[in-house]
């Protein structure tokens, strides 16, 4: 997940950390909170201990199996499937490398970064790459979605611009996070007398520039939410309305309604994965937003850098309402009463093939696939 805007704008040294922490957001220094103490902040690693272990768990494994179960089966890889697969592989970079780093610094640590910087700079980074490329993905895929959907007889995507598309899902991300590992800092900053100081992973921008976060932010914002959020909006309305409130001509035949059945229960699923990136993400680029450019509403408040990482912690859930999505759904309980069954019968959603006219060649049903996996070596 994204740590991109975690910035405090201060100096990397304590000193001019307290200093720009009294300049910026007009705080002395002797009023400067201590986070770590008071029930609040007791909740927050409850809660944060907890989303971090389910990531660990949903994620790390759920993708898993995914993947395994795409790269052993050729017959499941299409467009779609390929770019669940990149979803798949950016969560499983947190859940398996970052996770328990965060969790040792937020929960055992109690925010104390004792790894290095270069663990610091590359968890930062990680994370922010994970965040855009699940953006991005979502982004394809509802764009494909819309084009065989809304343009069923125009021809599909080839595969060299399929890989094209999937190395640019990587290929921003990797770009334009690279501020996130530059400007990621350890800095010291004191407690009360007689506790021991304390190490702060983050991005520290210079209070000199102030002005290149603030545009980095606002360009980063509307890159990989805003303009993302839009587009898939704009292309599940219009699928919706060409799968929901469209008249089909002609006789509809079983075999049409049962593709045209299958073709909503997709486009709900990805629905609902739009909604919850939504719910998840939009409450942390607004706290964000208020906190980098309005910092004197909420610096005072104890409990304001506690509120922080609760929603912090909403947002990195995403990841596991993805796999949930994406690898769970219409699965039944004879799919759960064998771990072998689970990744091989719940696959035939997100990537199953089917005889229909958005897939632009003949395929079998899903149904088939689930029989066939079954019987395969």
């Amino acid at each position: 997940m994204a740590d991109s805007t975690n910035s405090s704008l201060a100096e990397t040294s304590a000193d001019s950390l307290l200093a720009a922490y009294d300049l910026d957001y007009e705080v002395p220094v002797d009023e400067i909170p201590d986070t770590t103490q008071g029930r609040a902040f007791f909740v927050a690693t409850i809660v944060i201990a907890v989303v971090l272990v389910g990531i660990m768990l949903v994620c790390g494994v759920g993708n898993s199996l995914f993947i395994v179960s795409l790269a052993r089966y050729k017959q499941l890889r299409n467009l779609t499937s390929l770019l669940i697969a990149n979803l798949a592989v950016s969560d499983i970079l947190v859940a398996v490398v970052c996770c328990p780093f965060l969790l040792d610094y937020y929960v055992v640590k109690q925010l104390s970064w004792d790894h290095g910087l270069l663990l610091c700079a590359s968890t930062n980074y990680l994370r922010t790459v994970s965040l855009y490329v699940s953006t991005n993905a979502l982004l394809a895929i509802a764009v494909d979605r819309y084009m065989a959907i809304l343009y069923p007889l125009r021809p599909r995507m080839k595969h060299q611009t399929a890989y094209c598309l999937i190395l640019t899902v990587w290929i921003v991300p990797i770009v334009i996070s690279i501020p996130s590992a530059y400007m990621a800092s350890e800095t010291t900053y004191p407690h009360e007398a007689g506790r021991t100081h304390k190490t702060f992973c983050a991005q520290i921008w210079p209070v000199d520039q102030q002005v290149y976060y603030r545009s980095y932010f606002l360009f980063v914002f509307a890159l990989e939410f805003v303009g993302p959020v839009i587009v898939m909006t704009v292309c599940y309305s219009q699928i919706s309305r060409e799968l929901w409130f469209k008249n089909m001509p002609g006789f509809q035949t079983e075999q049409i309604r049962k593709r045209l059945q299958r073709r909503r229960r997709t486009v709900v699923v990805l629905i609902l994965v739009l909604v919850a990136y939504v719910l998840c993400w939009a409450p942390y680029y607004g706290f964000t937003l208020l906190r980098d450019f309005y910092p004197t509403l909420i610096s005072r408040d104890r409990n304001s850098l506690v509120a922080f990482y609760i929603i912090e912690c909403i947002a990195m859930s995403n990841g596991v309402i993805n796999t949930l999505c994406f690898v769970s759904f219409r699965n039944n309980t004879k799919c759960l009463r064998t771990v072998s069954k689970f990744p091989l019968r719940s696959v035939t959603f997100v990537a199953g093939k089917k005889k229909s006219a958005d897939d632009g060649d003949v395929r079998t049903s899903s149904l088939r696939v689930s029989e066939e996996l079954k019987r395969a070596p």
